[in-house]
């Protein structure tokens, strides 16, 4: 049985701090490295997020927990472990537990579902097994007396299956030495670590391929194809100044589609330089096992169950007479260890732009792919600018790694006396006048390290990856 969803949860006992992540590279129009360090504040209009397409939500708190011990260098501390409420926008209520142990969730930061390939699971060989551990456990398996049974456990509470459930999977995430305190929520998370077999990940709620495409006025743009497990999406055409529509193959005017729909855009022939945008949405469950990443830094989620929600996705046409007519769109590698930027050219001379100090040429009729090489953490913003007032901005936080595997200390770890997370949004985020933790480090770190990654990265421009990819 998959258990309700509540409007209630439980609230968070006290404050942790959090400190502030310095290490933004502020990128100007022509792609050059600009200005100064600045804090890495919540990620709006973020083009690498909205490409991806699926649910947006914004994270509430734990609602259902109890208590695990986590042991790190000899020591021992006290955690909450259990379920997340997350509200969807547009409508739907999801429930998640978190992959990455050692690091705060921020109270109301925003997510948006992701694939594996974008978080820590992409280089998880056990990321398949959390996800069984998702299908065979509470809340997707709420009879929990049977649960009870499975594990040897005497009985088990809502707070015992949410606190076992979240140890085994961070014990899978995080390669965590992690136990429940509860001798019965235990045996729940020993049951669930030796008898979980590794799934398939789940495909996304509802996304558009390709995010973007270009091409000539007069000319029929696409196909953009819907992938969705929703029964059918809702299309909302660009509006009619944009001088573009959304037909099918035959030209028809489409307003409803479903998975496997291919949709173009129409743009009549004496249509001036421009663009258009589309978007599909669903009413849909979310699949088990989807990953939730923040346009902050907070901890990465994994579904545990979703109510009817909103989803949706977004595609961009971009048209022009003659010249560079450029598209682009972007997804976080965390395999390659940067953000993919791909750009397509379907005008008739070639599209030049500048990363980084680094000259790169799309020509016409090309599709490559820039790989832009980011630390761990770090935020990014910049703007691809190209012909006939063409701009592309691209920004968000580069996380793929667990605090563990970037070589945290236990000090990020939010106890149960200290479980508040910090609030999204400014650079103070902490009620002490240095914005540390308490780590014994001086209120300059932050912009020293920042600085640091600034130079990485810059240097680390020679290392960018050009792919060039089949149209």
């Amino acid at each position: 049985m998959v258990s309700s969803f509540s409007a209630s949860f439980a609230t968070w006992s006290a404050r942790r701090r959090w400190q502030a992540r310095l290490a933004a590279v502020s990128l100007a129009s022509g792609l050059v490295v600009a200005g100064a360090i600045v804090a890495a504040g919540p990620a709006t209009a973020d083009e690498a997020v909205r490409s991806s397409g699926g649910a947006t939500a914004t994270i509430g708190g734990l609602k259902t927990y109890g208590t695990a011990v986590l042991r790190t260098d000899g020591q021992e501390q006290q955690l909450p472990a259990g379920l997340f409420e997350m509200f969807v926008d547009g409508g739907g209520t999801l429930q998640t537990y978190c992959v990455d142990v050692q690091n705060p969730t921020q109270k109301d930061a925003k997510y948006q579902e992701t694939p594996w390939s974008g978080t820590s699971l992409n280089a998880n060989k056990d990321a398949g097994k959390i996800r069984w551990i998702l299908r065979n456990s509470y809340p997707q398996v709420n009879d929990l007396a049977a649960l009870a049974a499975k594990a040897g456990a005497k009985g088990l509470t809502e707070e015992d299956a949410a606190a076992g459930t979240q140890v085994a999977i961070w014990r899978y995430s995080d390669g965590a030495e992690v136990t429940a305190l509860d001798p019965q929520a235990e045996k729940l998370a020993d049951y669930l670590e030796k008898s979980a077999r590794n799934l398939a990940e789940p495909a996304a709620s509802l996304t558009l391929d390709p995010p973007a495409l270009s091409g000539r006025a007069g000319e029929r743009l696409g196909p953009v194809t819907v992938h969705t497990n929703a029964d059918g999406v809702t299309v909302t055409p660009p509006s009619e100044t944009d001088g573009a529509k959304v037909v099918d193959a035959d030209g028809e005017a489409v307003t409803s589609a479903g998975d496997g729909t291919e949709l173009y855009f129409e743009v009549p022939e004496d249509t001036a330089d421009g663009s258009a945008e589309l978007t599909v949405q669903a009413s849909t469950t979310v699949p088990v096992g989807r990953a939730f990443a923040s346009q902050t830094r907070s901890q990465t989620q994994i579904l545990a169950g979703s109510s009817e929600s909103t989803v949706s996705a977004t595609a961009t046409a971009h048209w022009g007479e003659k010249g560079a007519i450029p598209a682009l769109s972007a997804e976080k590698n965390c395999a390659e260890g940067g953000l993919d930027i791909t750009a397509a050219n379907e005008g008739d001379e070639a599209f030049v732009f500048d990363l980084m100090g680094i000259t790169y040429t799309i020509e016409a009729g090309e599709t490559r792919t820039v790989t832009i090489p980011l630390q761990e953490d770090q935020a990014y913003d910049f703007t691809i600018k190209g012909p006939n007032g063409f701009a592309k901005q691209f920004r968000g936080v580069f996380d793929c790694r667990t605090e563990t595997e970037a070589g945290a200390g236990g000090d990020s770890v939010q106890t149960l006396s200290e479980p508040s997370p910090a609030t999204v949004g400014g650079n103070t985020v902490s009620d002490s006048g240095t914005d540390l933790a308490e780590t014994g480090s001086s209120g300059a770190t932050p912009v020293i390290g920042g600085v640091a990654i600034s130079l990485l990265v810059i240097g680390g421009a020679v290392m960018i990856v050009l792919r060039k990819r089949e149209q």
